[in-house]
């Protein structure tokens, strides 16, 4: 009978009781409009789905979506004008 082993060791987290670091947190709270902005959107998706989007419905997405878009391009701008 042949013993069949894994040559490399078991890949797993030394301690699972790892907190986000100073820099990560900087970078969720400079994301945070974004997020906000694409629950905003996964909100009014969610209205329409078991049902026929009405007139308020599609123009509450599209707000939505214009919003998600304006908010990415603030934060590119953003990230744009700290590396020059």
């Amino acid at each position: 009978m042949q013993i069949i082993a894994a040559l490399q060791g078991l890949v797993t987290a030394e301690s699972l009781d790892i907190e986000p670091t100073a820099a990560e947190l900087d970078a969720i709270e400079q994301e945070m409009p974004l997020i906000r902005a694409e629950v905003e959107l996964l909100d009014a998706q969610i209205m329409t789905i078991d049902r026929r989007a009405n007139e308020l419905d599609t123009r509450r997405v599209r707000r939505a979506r214009r919003r998600v878009l304006a908010v990415r391009r603030a934060l590119a701008n953003t990230a744009a004008d700290e590396v020059a």
